[in-house]
């Protein structure tokens, strides 16, 4: 039994209601007077559907980009550990310590068309500041330290005897990797996708700095919340707002469910 079970999870439960059910339940609550015509012709308008395929759309490749290039960062940190190493782990937390308007302004002054990379990209007819290829690179950057700091824990704590093993009976290291380390790390790979999903899902600040905000193209599902709001339009905000809550609710809970039924199969084997 857990000492002070009651206490703690009516703790627990009033933390959670306080914190999370409060504030969904004043969303709902602020869709008071709206039709259901009116909700459907707000929230599912032709740019409110842009912005929704531009937000998720972007948040998942760029949460698939970090899955990649985060796992990678954590391994050579974890597996080359050097003085010469700790000023690049540092880096890796630098997107957590930045606001994200400076984040924003930085990258579009980087890539614009007089930036340093922007100017090179422009005369190979590469454009990135003003277009989603913007809105991805902000995303990947916001979203990376999360990857980078669930994985590098739990690749420093992999038992190397199973590869050692495999490496003496002649295996070679991407056949080590794939069938050893891959599935050993793999739910913590999940939980990196999920936390830089849920980061990117709602950014806003690094974001519309390099994307332009044009209607239709570079709008993410925060401006057009934003707009709606400095319109005193709280209920066609608050329309696009639940759409995108449930959305990302779907695609959480689905990633939670995939974890939890990879690491039933780890811990059966």
């Amino acid at each position: 039994m857990i000492p002070g079970r009651g206490v703690a999870l009516a703790t627990t439960m009033t933390i959670v209601a306080i914190v999370v059910v409060v504030p969904l339940s004043a969303l709902v609550l602020s869709l008071h007077g709206i039709t259901p015509a009116g909700f459907i012709a707000t929230a599912f308008s032709p740019g409110a559907l842009a912005a929704y395929r531009l937000s998720f759309g972007a948040a998942i490749l760029a949460s698939a980009i970090d899955v990649v290039a985060g796992g990678a960062i954590a391994f050579v940190l974890v597996r080359y550990p050097s003085r010469w190493m700790r000023p690049f782990d540092a880096l890796v937390d630098v997107p957590f310590a930045l606001p994200p308007a400076v984040t924003g302004i930085t990258l579009a002054e980087l890539y614009g068309q007089h930036g340093w990379v922007g100017s090179w990209l422009g005369a190979h007819g590469i454009q990135i500041a003003y277009t989603p290829a913007g809105v991805l690179l902000a995303l990947t950057f916001v979203g990376l330290p999360f990857v980078v700091r669930t994985v590098q824990p739990v690749i420093a704590t992999l038992p190397r005897e199973y590869a050692q093993a495999a490496a003496s009976l002649g295996a070679q290291p991407f056949t080590i990797f794939r069938r050893i380390t891959l599935p050993l790390v793999a739910p913590s790979f999940l939980t990196g996708f999920a936390l830089s999903l849920a980061r990117t899902l709602g950014e806003y600040g690094s974001v519309i700095f390099i994307a332009g905000n044009m209607p239709g193209k570079t709008e993410v599902i925060p401006l057009i919340v934003i707009t709606r709001l400095e319109q005193y339009d709280f209920a066609g905000a608050a329309a696009v707002a639940l759409v995108s809550l449930f959305v990302s609710f779907v695609m959480l809970y689905a990633i939670n469910v995939l974890q939890r039924r990879m690491v039933d199969v780890r811990s059966a084997a």
